[in-house]
């Protein structure tokens, strides 16, 4: 039993000593979604098909090396990650040269290719950052459903992680910004550090496992204001009751999940606004399992049941004072 539940549970039993009532059954909270499949999260990118000695007509935009090693063997099958450099690195030398003087210089032909080829890279470059990001192991690996409830406590890697968001995000709003540094190195590592644990899915099992025991909870003092005799069953006076319960470990622990989910998922949605509008499964998943608004999903559900739980414990205070 994790520390989170274990001082749940903890609470959940003396509170039940003290209100005269059986312990509760403690239910088993249900899983979270499966992340959504690749064919369903990734937008479709049209391939640009260009003859090398078309290429080799832009050469003055110094995309010929860039283009062959794109087509290599191990530029085929690039990471995701690396895939979006290319494109990147691409699209700002292409960009470059068709800002520059070289369209004077070229052939009608080069140049209207030149146009052609820059307006589809611009077109596609946003695509293809939702892609790198959404067929990345480390990504999809951060929602794995098998995966434990964080422990608030345990904070190992968290505030890399937490870096890891936002450089992505920035990378996201400044990837038609020359000036954004983008090195492939920077890249790596903040990937290497969401791979280190999948912190999204331990925040949402928590939420989960926490709204469940809050509601097991909450039910024992709904028993008791339900009870004609439940006030006589007290042992102690309900606002000192009320006091030393909510003084007990598990509300500090409550407290921090909170803080720590609240501030990963608000980080976890301001990376989604900074990409194109997702497929539909994926804006699925985000509204069901990511939202900080939508009160089926964990965050909102856990909020709401903490809330019940208060109401309840000052219904009791009220009744039996």
């Amino acid at each position: 039993m994790g520390e989170g539940q274990a001082k749940l549970v903890e609470y959940q039993q003396a509170l039940a000593e003290a209100l005269d009532q059986p312990r509760p059954e403690r239910g088993t909270p249900s899983n979270i979604g499966a992340f959504p499949d690749r064919n369903e999260r990734l937008l479709t990118v049209a391939g640009t098909r260009e003859s090398m000695l078309n290429v080799y007509a832009l050469r003055e935009c110094r995309i010929t090396s860039l283009v062959a090693a794109r087509n290599n063997q191990l530029g085929r099958v690039a990471p995701p990650s690396q895939q979006w450099i290319y494109e990147l690195e691409l699209w700002r030398r292409l960009h470059a040269c068709w800002h520059s003087n070289v369209p004077d210089s070229l052939s009608e032909s080069a140049r209207r290719r030149l146009e052609r080829v820059t307006r589809t890279k611009t077109e596609q470059l946003p695509k293809v950052s939702w892609n790198s990001l959404f067929d990345s192991e480390e990504w999809v690996g951060n929602f794995s459903r098998a995966s434990s409830p964080l422990m608030p406590g345990d904070t190992r890697g968290i505030e890399a992680q937490l870096d890891a968001l936002a450089w992505l995000r920035q990378a996201t709003l400044h990837q038609f910004n020359p000036e954004w540094r983008h090195e492939s190195a920077t890249l790596e590592g903040h990937l290497k550090s969401l791979r280190s644990r999948p912190l999204t899915a331990e925040v949402l099992r928590a939420l989960l496992l926490a709204e469940q025991r809050l509601d097991e909870a909450t039910a024992l003092l709904a028993a008791t204001l339900e009870s004609e005799s439940g006030c006589l069953a007290l042992t102690a006076s309900p606002e000192e009751l009320q006091q030393r319960m909510t003084d007990m470990e598990a509300f500090d622990w409550l407290d921090r999940l909170e803080a720590l989910a609240t501030r990963w998922l608000e980080a976890i949605d301001g990376l989604f606004d900074s990409h194109l509008p997702p497929p539909d499964a994926v804006a699925s998943y985000r509204e069901r399992w990511l939202s900080l608004e939508n009160p089926h999903a964990p965050l909102p559900a856990f909020r709401q049941a903490r809330g019940e739980h208060g109401r309840h414990w000052q219904a009791l205070v009220e009744r039996c004072r």
